[in-house]
């Protein structure tokens, strides 16, 4: 497999082919690297692998779902971490808008499922559009992937102030399994990111990588969001220096700040 990625990416991307493919075999038409590993972005031990795979029709009988669910447990058994997350859909699902198409098996956190709607949305098809790396099948860019600005917009407007607006509302309880969260590490970059990656969708209608989003932020945010911005950044790996915080109860409210900052700036823009 000839493709910019690391070893351990490209271990387990032909081990999924190969389960899948002896299941199920001429299933899978297509498969398409998105998120980080399409942007060059990949953290081990942070990353998970996210794709699309293409059928020629809907997977939605007995033995293709049963030939599915045992390439994925035999991949998640062989090879645990990193995860391989992402849906199943049809050629003819690209060339139309998300909603349209119907229920399908997904895999998330490594876990495969049977039906469901996970990220069928505008924005994973305009990662097919923008910088999806093909691992099977034709170019992305021959594809004909719907595509509308005014709906992407719409969707991570929505998006916005549904999933990150509870995110934060229940981090914001801190005598919580989510509260207790956004005192750890992890949950700085998730949301800092997040958010602005968000954000920048809504002003230029462009996908980009978690440290791209960070750069965004520093860019576009006043001075005073800059540190957490920064210990994000610090705590992904691509910036070097001292904790911007004395304690994780300080970089907990400042993040918390920061996302209502950013919801209610991506608000006023689209008002």
């Amino acid at each position: 497999m000839d493709l910019p990625v690391s070893d351990e990416v490209t271990t387990v991307i032909t081990r999924y082919l190969s389960e899948v493919d002896s299941e199920a075999p001429g299933l899978v038409e297509g498969l398409y690297l998105v998120g980080s590993t399409a942007f060059g972005d990949y953290r081990p031990g942070q990353s998970d692998i996210d794709v699309v795979a293409v059928t020629a029709a809907p997977v939605d009988d007995d033995k293709h779902l049963s030939a599915l669910a045992r390439a994925h447990e035999s991949l998640r058994s062989a090879l645990p971490h990193p995860n391989l997350d992402g849906p199943y859909v049809t050629w003819e699902d690209l060339t139309q808008a998300p909603d349209l198409a119907g229920p399908g098996p997904y895999a998330h956190e490594g876990v495969y499922h049977p039906s469901g709607r996970f990220e069928l949305s505008p924005v994973t098809w305009e990662m097919l559009r923008q910088i999806a790396a093909p691992v099977r099948g034709p170019d992305p860019s021959t594809l004909g992937v719907w595509h509308d600005r005014a709906a992407l917009t719409a969707w991570t407007r929505d998006n916005l102030n549904t999933y990150w607006r509870r995110w934060r509302d229940r981090g914001a309880r801190l005598l919580s399994r989510s509260g207790l969260i956004t005192l750890g590490p992890w949950a700085p970059g998730w949301a800092v990111f997040g958010v602005s990656r968000q954000h920048n969708v809504i002003t230029t209608g462009e996908v980009i990588s978690k440290t791209a989003a960070g750069e965004y932020a520093l860019r576009t945010f006043d001075e005073r969001w800059h540190p957490i911005v920064r210990e994000s950044l610090r705590l992904r790996g691509g910036r070097a220096g001292r904790r911007e915080f004395l304690t994780p109860f300080a970089r907990r409210r400042a993040l918390l700040d920061f996302i209502d900052m950013v919801i209610a700036d991506a608000t006023q823009r689209n008002s």
